[in-house]
């Protein structure tokens, strides 16, 4: 996980790169930079003055923070007066207090009253989203009272809510595609904190989708490039062994495979720099904590199987909790939840997922 891939596989999709140093920005005269010396990397930068490498990034427009070069002029702070001061705050909402129960999480919690994520972890201290417990007493902040109120809508018609009996084999995606509706939609309506724990004779309450989106068109899958063609038929062994992965916990083939492809070309053997190891390139301590807090027991990241399962199992709990947003999915999987929960989608993000994004449509043909 976290960064290997990406070029290897626009040079398969045919993605022209440009092989000379670019500088992404003009650095202003009057705005702080270093000059990168040899030997220099991004992190050593950033700790030598105290700035973050996001920043760094999007002061620069770098498309790709490995990427740096001796000489290279680097900006890593705006300087005092440089920029437009910020518009006053508008008034909000009194805060509000909210203990947590069983099966909530914050993604639910911050929808419900209609702040964001970031702005409760900020009010309780929270230094990671994914950690809060049964019976916490968070602060809810108020929320602004400024935000103009959106037009009013005809809703879409709707069709009524049905029963659908769970049988072996099924997981929510595939229900949720036959219905026209979300995996989240249906996890609400049946109080379902983990959507790829659903049982053989389990009868679910199927919300009624509205009639419109059942008839909007599919995009037109992309073709495989004869060189991709090849490798993928020569590694069919792992592609077997992630759709196998996919459909047990729920998570749609075409895009765990994508993933997969993007991360390591489905090679157990590709082990990137910063030491994310094999097919979907799980870090150590990520492999160690969808073990014990998703699989319930430790895994091998070495083995390919565990390595896979540990990917999937991610992307599942990723996908639950940004209601399929692919491109916070994908911006989670390759920045980490932490950041995408408190900065969103970083620019250096935005080509991964693209990259991903078309090969979701070059797998579903």
């Amino acid at each position: 996980m976290h960064r290997t891939r990406l070029f290897a596989l626009m040079a398969l999709l045919g993605i022209t790169l440009v092989t000379g140093p670019i500088l992404g920005s003009v650095a202003l005269a009057a705005d702080p930079v270093v000059v990168v010396k040899t030997g220099d990397t991004l992190t050593s930068i950033s700790k030598r003055h105290d700035v973050d490498i996001a920043t760094i990034v999007e002061l620069n427009g770098l498309n790709d923070p490995n990427r740096i070069y001796a000489g290279q002029r680097l900006r890593i702070s705006v300087s005092p007066g440089s920029a437009a001061s910020p518009p006053a705050a508008p008034a909000a909402s009194p805060s509000r207090s909210h203990t947590v129960r069983p099966g909530e999480h914050l993604t639910g919690i911050a929808r419900h009253y209609g702040v964001t994520i970031a702005a409760i972890s900020r009010a309780n201290g929270i230094a990671d989203p994914s950690r809060i417990y049964a019976g916490q007493r968070l602060t809810i902040p108020g929320s602004s009272t400024a935000a103009p109120a959106a037009p009013a809508t005809k809703p879409a018609p709707s069709t009524p809510s049905r029963s659908h009996t769970v049988r072996p084999g099924e997981h929510l995606t595939g229900i949720a595609r036959h219905y026209g509706v979300t995996i989240a939609a249906i996890s609400r309506a049946n109080g379902i904190a983990d959507p790829s724990r659903i049982y053989a004779g389990q009868r679910l309450t199927i919300p009624g989708a509205a009639a419109a989106a059942s008839a909007a068109p599919k995009p037109a899958a992309s073709p495989m490039p004869e060189s991709m063609a090849e490798l993928v038929a020569e590694r069919d062994a792992v592609r077997r062994l992630i759709v196998e992965e996919a459909d047990r916990y729920g998570v749609p083939p075409a895009f765990a495979l994508a993933v997969a492809w993007q991360e390591s070309g489905w090679q157990q053997g590709v082990v990137s720099h910063a030491g994310a190891v094999g097919v979907m390139q799980l870090m150590p301590a990520t492999g160690e904590w969808v073990g014990s807090a998703m699989l319930g027991s430790r895994i091998d990241i070495h083995d390919t199987r565990q390595n896979v399962r540990g990917g999937v199992r991610l992307l599942a709990h990723y996908l639950d909790r940004y209601d399929g947003d692919r491109a916070r999915v994908l911006a989670a999987y390759y920045q980490g939840q932490w950041a995408t929960d408190h900065h969103g989608i970083y620019l250096v993000s935005r080509p991964y997922i693209a990259s991903i994004l078309e090969l979701e449509r070059i797998f579903s043909r």
